[in-house]
């Protein structure tokens, strides 16, 4: 029998040494060690480990050390706990590289900011889902009901759009959720959101855009990227606490400008009425789209549902939203209501890229949309993250309350404004030295000025483990002060 996939293994086969005189607590010594194994490879994805008593007694300690180091763990990423059953390892994290720790690599932006980073007791990493929260038992129900029941026909190639049954449950959903003006032959399917801005690019640069405007700052390395090989030239779009600056809009002369105008990232800024009112004059003027990305729209807590910018101007328009932030990103799941004149183009663009998407992945969500399940679920996860923000909110007040926190109401981070004296890049490179990974702002902008400021994903971390890390960020503060 593999002693990793049961709950049989003695402490002692953990390798756990605790030194009682080093003046490290031994809830950290147990961490440290179980983190080191997991990452080393020792302790693979699903191994189980000893319960906290058994731990507790072959170590010497308390029960209460050992379920505080669990607890640490299972906030992090690397531990899985279900009630009534096993700990379990719950990520196999590579060794890390040499040099991978440094503080200047800290500071940089991650490649992929869908996991928890290596190295840190505390990642506010930004665009991370609590996929542990993921409603697999209704997911299920629907892959049986589609492996069931579903029409032989729905297992050939189809075209470029996606599965019938999916478009029509979006544009249902879509409509009634967030205003758009939604019909099931202008919806094609993408494996997430950088597929579909990759598609749309393509078109675009076939049919003779020469510029791409952004928002500054930024986080869209894909349209930034795919846009440069294509041959577009990228500009930066100003963005003032309500969004982007639409009075720089004609100065920019660009042919496409990519928006997030519900919950701009990373600033947290809404497009006014009258703000998106002259986004879509300034399109029509163009003939230009507007890629409006709906990215987390779905996360509020303090405001009313700010809508579509597409239901305003579907002609000109093009929504993109995905699964990612709702339910996992490995799911690889997008949409995209184009306008009519792009959809034939955009679809043979699919077409060529893949073939198209899985066709039981597309009528599995098809199914748990039509179920409410989706409903049901987002309604159980908003007050998750709303207990998880409001924690993050009530640690900078309390001990740091010189930071200015915004784009609070929706989504799943937050940026804090720095004070003039305090150097972002010098904040974020002292964080990462005390074991926090947090983010700035500067590396998102286009055009690189700026206040600084810090950006804190909270959707992951539990309360403790938020407040941990906002105390980690004093301490590293008054390091810069200090010095």
């Amino acid at each position: 029998m593999d002693r990793l996939g049961t709950n049989s293994r003695l402490a002692e086969d953990l390798l756990i040494e605790l030194d009682r005189d080093a003046g490290v607590s031994l809830h950290r010594q147990i961490e440290a060690s179980i983190r080191a194994s997991i990452r080393a490879g020792r302790l693979r994805a699903g191994a189980s480990l000893p319960p906290s008593r058994t731990l507790a007694a072959g170590l010497g300690v308390s029960r209460g050390v050992v379920v505080e180091a669990y607890q640490q763990l299972v906030a992090e990423g690397y531990l899985a706990s279900r009630s009534g059953g096993y700990t379990r390892v719950a990520a196999s994290m590579p060794p890390a590289a040499a040099g991978a720790g440094s503080a200047a690599s800290m500071a940089q932006p991650a490649a992929s900011s869908a996991g928890l980073r290596a190295g840190f007791r505390v990642d506010f990493g930004y665009g991370r889902t609590d996929v542990s929260q993921f409603p697999r038992a209704a997911w299920l129900r629907s892959v049986r009901t589609v492996l069931t029941t579903a029409p032989n026909d729905r297992f050939v190639y189809l075209d470029g759009r996606g599965v019938l049954e999916l478009r029509q449950a979006l544009c249902d959903y879509l409509n009634r959720v967030r205003g758009t003006l939604a019909v099931p032959g202008n919806v094609v399917i993408c494996n997430g959101y950088g597929q579909g801005v990759s598609l749309l690019i393509q078109v675009l640069a076939r049919r003779g855009a020469r510029r791409i405007a952004l928002e500054d700052p930024s986080s869209d390395d894909d349209a930034r990227v795919l846009a440069g090989a294509a041959g577009l030239e990228v500009v930066g779009i100003p963005v003032g606490p309500d969004g982007v600056r639409v009075d720089a809009l004609d100065v920019a002369d660009a042919d496409a400008l990519v928006l997030t105008p519900s919950h701009q990232w990373p600033t947290g800024g809404v497009l006014s009425a009258a703000a998106r009112a002259e986004v879509i004059r300034w399109a029509r003027r163009r003939g230009a789209i507007v890629v409006e990305d709906d990215y987390d729209a779905e996360y509020r807590y303090d405001r009313s549902p700010v809508g579509a910018m597409q239901g305003l101007a579907p002609d000109h328009v093009v929504y993109c939203g995905t699964a990612s932030k709702t339910l996992a990103p490995g799911l690889r799941l997008g949409w995209m209501v184009v306008p009519p004149r792009l959809v034939a183009d955009v679809a043979a663009a699919k077409l060529l890229a893949d073939r198209g998407s899985s066709v039981i992945d597309q009528l599995t969500f098809a199914d748990f949309l039509g179920r409410g399940e989706f409903d049901r679920h987002l309604r159980r996860m908003r007050p998750v993250y709303r207990r998880r923000r409001d924690a993050l909110l009530d640690a900078l007040r309390t001990r740091l309350p010189e930071l200015r926190p915004a784009g609070i109401a929706a989504g799943q981070h937050v940026v804090a404004w720095l004070p003039p004296d305090l150097d972002e890049a010098a904040v974020v490179e002292a964080a990462a030295r005390h074991g926090l990974g947090i983010q700035g702002v500067g590396p998102f902008r286009i055009a690189g000025a700026g206040p600084g400021g810090l950006i804190f994903g909270y959707a992951i971390l539990s309360e403790s483990a938020i407040a941990e890390g906002v105390a980690l960020l004093a301490t590293a503060i008054r390091e810069v002060r200090g010095s």
